[in-house]
């Protein structure tokens, strides 16, 4: 399982032109689920994101987490995270999880945001999404569990 962070001033998602999920200061994260994945992995991941700590604090260095600030968390599915680049010019997804593995577990992962954190939003799984954001810093993770 693969989560690309992005700390955002704000992002928010649309589908057919609708907002489905928006945040102020937070993280953007895309979630990309692999073959063999489980809910272990999702509680895993989606606690170390929580607790990961790239918000600056009264000094300026990065030691507070999402938590600690009382940040939006948007979560977005994005299978192409667990595309296989290593060689070649196009991306092979056989690392993949198929949609009726990744979906549940992508849900799943959000419902457990929800139990830890307040202030949750998520894109549409499989959805034609279009994403805005204001990214801060730049600050951008990849985590891999």
């Amino acid at each position: 399982m693969k989560a690309l962070l992005q700390r955002v001033r704000y992002a928010r998602v649309e589908v057919d032109q609708n907002v489905v999920g928006q945040i102020d200061q937070g993280l953007l994260v895309f979630l990309g689920v692999e073959k063999g994945d489980d809910q272990t992995a999702m509680e895993k991941l989606i606690t170390r994101i929580l607790a990961y700590r790239v918000f600056a604090d009264e000094d300026g260095k990065m030691n507070c987490s999402l938590t600690d600030i009382a940040g939006g968390l948007l979560l977005v599915s994005q299978f192409t995270l667990a595309a296989d680049t290593r060689k070649g010019l196009r991306p092979g997804f056989s690392t993949a999880a198929p949609p009726a593995q990744a979906e549940p577990l992508f849900d799943y992962g959000v419902a457990f945001a929800r139990e830890k954190h307040t202030n949750v939003a998520a894109g549409v799984f499989g959805a034609d999404m279009q994403i805005s954001l204001l990214n801060d810093g730049p600050v951008t993770f990849l985590l891999e569990v």
